[in-house]
């Protein structure tokens, strides 16, 4: 996400939206776009960074460890990522790897699950500078801790100004349906600014969830 001359910290291109306790972040780093409002917290009796889940036992998952893009040729390791202190979501220190939103669903939970990834780096292509190459219909593996998979199809790839990111869409209720979204920089580079100037958004719905891993 980051461009090739810019800091990951100072530039890295994230993802804007909800967050759990403590409110939703702000659009992608270096964006402007407006959060949506807090959610109201329903806790579960036991703590920690995820206070409570949505009441859809069916689509219970776990966490991501790697997301697979055979169309694309991408397998990468999946990390969880937190919030700034400015609430905007934070980037994977390594270029190589994806960042899920961790408070956010699960892959394969009712909800949107977002995982981010650069697009290049200092030293070159990222791990999503493929991501535009997505066509609707491609397929999307996400390994869990748990051993299983959750099998997502991509629906739509979007692009978006950074100063318009689609939050409410990105991050905003999806019926019941456990998605996927993916997000990287795409867009002009401002070389000024330090950064690309939109965002590429690829939606995706749940196919399949359970123990997948040799797809």
């Amino acid at each position: 996400m980051c461009a090739a001359a810019c800091a990951l910290a100072a530039a890295g291109c994230g993802a804007g939206g909800g967050a759990r306790g403590g409110g939703p972040p702000d659009a992608a780093v270096r964006t402007e776009a407006p959060a949506p409002e807090p959610q109201a917290e329903s806790g579960d009796g036991g703590g920690g960074d995820r206070a409570h889940r949505p009441a859809h036992p069916e689509h219970r998952a776990a966490d991501p460890v790697r997301v697979r893009i055979p169309a694309i040729s991408v397998s990468a390791a999946v990390g969880p990522l937190a919030l700034g202190t400015d609430r905007t979501l934070a980037t994977p220190e390594n270029p190589a790897r994806t960042g899920w939103w961790r408070d956010g669903p699960e892959p394969g939970e009712a909800g949107p699950a977002v995982i981010v990834g650069h697009y290049d780096s200092d030293t070159g292509p990222a791990v999503f500078h493929r991501l535009r190459d997505l066509r609707a219909g491609d397929r999307i593996y996400v390994d869990r801790t748990d051993g299983t998979t959750a099998a997502f199809r991509a629906a739509e790839i979007t692009s978006h100004r950074q100063s318009a990111f689609p939050t409410a869409r990105v991050y905003g209720d999806t019926n019941g349906r456990a998605a996927l979204r993916l997000i990287t920089c795409t867009g002009p580079y401002d070389r000024a600014a330090g950064h690309y100037l939109e965002n590429l958004v690829v939606y995706a719905d749940l196919t399949a969830s359970g123990d997948a891993r040799s797809r």
